[in-house]
């Protein structure tokens, strides 16, 4: 009898065809509440229309995280609040049919929580995975974000949640390549490639 453990088939892809918006958080500390800064990457037609990104005040000052992504206390203390962030991102998401992040769990968490702080309703949009496509539809191993961003020609400054958010949606760009009839593929190269990321 063959023991073999079967592949697990490829996650589905959602409707490309559509908006869909790539989101990144770094967080201050341990709770999924201390956003500390945020980018937001807008995908139509899979070609990007829109980047933001912005520094936030945590709700705690004490900054645990400063070693992986840079940011410290002085650099937010005078940084607006979560609510009001969101307020000036939340455009960006309209008429979008999911959201992507590379952990999406975590990105997912961090955006419910700073939600619920802020007594503000979390958007309602399914989130995709970015490290599961890159695993189990594009083959690559390992799936951290700087791994796959080698193998893709994708240039990116890990932990800038601008440029993680973009090489966000730069991985679901790439994906549809995957399953695209290709006359949709003209172009797509150049819509994926930038340049690699500085030493």
């Amino acid at each position: 009898m063959d023991r073999k453990r079967r592949r697990k088939p490829p996650p589905p892809l959602p409707p490309l065809d559509q908006p869909f918006v790539a989101i990144d958080f770094e967080t201050a500390d341990h709770g999924a509440d201390s956003a500390c800064a945020v980018g937001v990457v807008r995908v139509e037609d899979l070609k990007i229309v829109a980047r933001e990104s912005f520094l936030i005040r945590p709700p705690r000052p004490h900054i645990l995280f400063s070693f992986i992504h840079g940011i410290t206390w002085p650099k937010v203390k005078n940084a607006p609040i979560f609510r009001d962030v969101w307020t000036q991102l939340a455009p960006l998401l309209e008429d979008a049919t999911f959201l992507a992040a590379h952990n999406a769990p975590f990105d997912r968490g961090v955006l419910a929580a700073c939600c619920s702080a802020a007594a503000l309703t979390p958007p309602q949009l399914p989130f995709v995975c970015t490290v599961q496509i890159a695993r189990r539809r594009l083959g690559l191993k390992p799936a951290n974000l700087p791994a796959v961003c080698r193998r893709l020609g994708i240039g990116l400054i890990h932990h800038d949640p601008a440029s993680d958010a973009e090489a966000c949606a730069r991985i679901m760009i790439a994906a549809a390549a995957t399953s695209a009839e290709p006359s949709s593929l003209l172009n797509l190269q150049a819509d994926v490639s930038v340049a690699h990321p500085r030493d």
